[in-house]
């Protein structure tokens, strides 16, 4: 009787030793899939932040643009070049988002 119960019990460990390698397989693919996601996610935070900066930028030169005197006819040149150079950046910007 009592090798059939440490037979029986021998038994229930290896079910639950199976479950458990089982588990710990599928929590190690969980783990790396995660991390995967984690840097893809870190990656695109970076991008972001680098957009964000190129807007802040555009935006401190196009109040430098406003402010300066509209009168004068290089002036209107300049502010025409500055909004050529932003709209290259943000098509720069949109392909590196890509």
């Amino acid at each position: 009787m009592d090798q059939e119960l440490l037979k029986s019990n021998l038994t229930g460990l290896e079910r639950k030793l199976v479950v458990l390698i089982n588990e710990h397989k599928n929590l190690k693919e969980e783990l790396k899939s995660l991390k995967s996601e984690n840097q893809e996610l870190k990656a695109a935070i970076k991008v972001r932040d680098e957009q964000i900066s190129g807007f802040h930028n555009q935006l401190k030169i196009t109040k430098i643009v406003d402010n300066l005197n509209p009168e004068d006819g290089s002036v209107l040149e300049l502010k025409k070049k500055v909004d050529e150079y932003i709209r290259e950046i943000d098509k720069c910007i949109a392909h590196l988002s890509r």
